[in-house]
C-alpha cells in the first residue's frame, strides 16, 4: 500500500521566499524531509486562475516566471520537476466522476505558486508534478468539493497540497514600505487566529463562509486566489475534520505564512 500523505495548504508569500533566510523558508526545507518522498504532487496554487478546473499535462514544464521588479537571481531559478500527464489525467477523470468537468492542458508551465515552496520542500526535483488552476469567481465551497473529489489520491501516494498566503494584501505591503519584520497590525492577526480556530475545530461550514465570518476578510484578501487553495486542501482532506497548524509566521507585517496539515 503506497504511503498516505496528509494534505497541505502552505503560504508562498512572495517569491523572496525562495533567496532570504526567514522562519517560513527554514520550516518548508525541514518539512519536506520530516514528509518524505511521495509519488507525485497536485498543487492548486493561487498563481493559476480559469474559468473551470485545468490540469497541467506536460511532461517537461517550462518555467513561469509571473511577477517583476525582483533579483535576477530568481529568474536565473529552474524547478525541473517532470510533469505527470498520467495523474492529469486521472486527476480529470476523478472530478468528472464528482460532476465537475476538468480537463488537461498542455503548455503550461510551473508558476511561483508552485515552484517556489517546492523547490524548498523537495530540492532534488525528482517527484512529478502537476498543477490544478483554482476558480476565483466560484468560492470555498467549489473548492472543497473540488479537493473531496481528488482525496483518494492521497490513498495512491500523492501529496495533494494548497498554495496560497493566508494573509495576501500586496496593496497594504507596497504602501507601508514594510521591512520583513515589521509587525503584524490587529487586522491580520485576528483574521489568522479566526482562521486558526476554524481549521483546527474542522469548521468546513465557516470557512466557507470566511468573507462573511471571518474578521477584516476582504481587507486581508482583497481578491481571493490565494485563499481558495485553503478549502481545497481541506476537502482533500476530508471536509470537517479538523486541520493542525504546521508553521506560523509573518513577513512584511501583512503577509502571514502559516500552514495547515490534514492527516
Amino acid at each position: 500500500m503506497a504511503l498516505q500523505f496528509p494534505a497541505l495548504y502552505i503560504s508562498h508569500g512572495s517569491p523572496m521566499l525562495a533567496l532570504g533566510h526567514t522562519p517560513a523558508r527554514e520550516f518548508l526545507e525541514s518539512y519536506g524531509r520530516e514528509l518524505g518522498k511521495p509519488k507525485a504532487i497536485l498543487v492548486a496554487s493561487a498563481h493559476f486562475e480559469s474559468r473551470i478546473p485545468v490540469l497541467s499535462a506536460d511532461a517537461k514544464p517550462e518555467m513561469i516566471y509571473d511577477f517583476g521588479g525582483f533579483p535576477q537571481a530568481l529568474f536565473d531559478m529552474k524547478y525541473p520537476a517532470p510533469g505527470s500527464p498520467a495523474l492529469a489525467s486521472r486527476a480529470a477523470a476523478l472530478l468528472g466522476e464528482a460532476g465537475i468537468k476538468a480537463a488537461p492542458v498542455t503548455g503550461r508551465g510551473y508558476d511561483h505558486g508552485a515552484w517556489v515552496p517546492l523547490k524548498l520542500m523537495y530540492p532534488d526535483a525528482d517527484v512529478p508534478v502537476v498543477q490544478i488552476s483554482v476558480q476565483s469567481g466560484l468560492g470555498a465551497a467549489h473548492h472543497v468539493a473540488l479537493g473531496q473529489a481528488l482525496a483518494p489520491l492521497r490513498e495512491e501516494g500523492v501529496l495533494v497540497m494548497g498554495s496560497g498566503s493566508i494573509t495576501h494584501n500586496l496593496g497594504e505591503l507596497f504602501r507601508g514600505g514594510r521591512e520583513m519584520d515589521a509587525p503584524a497590525p490587529s487586522w491580520v492577526t485576528e483574521f489568522g487566529e479566526w482562521m486558526r480556530g476554524k481549521i483546527e475545530a474542522g469548521a468546513i461550514d465557516d470557512v466557507i463562509a470566511w468573507d462573511r465570518l471571518a474578521p477584516h476578510a476582504r481587507k486581508n484578501h482583497p481578491s481571493p486566489e490565494h485563499f481558495l487553495p485553503l478549502p481545497f486542501a481541506m476537502g482533500a482532506g476530508g471536509a470537517g475534520k479538523p486541520g493542525r497548524r504546521v508553521h506560523t509566521s509573518c513577513e512584511y507585517g501583512v503577509l502571514m505564512m502559516d500552514a495547515y496539515a490534514w492527516a
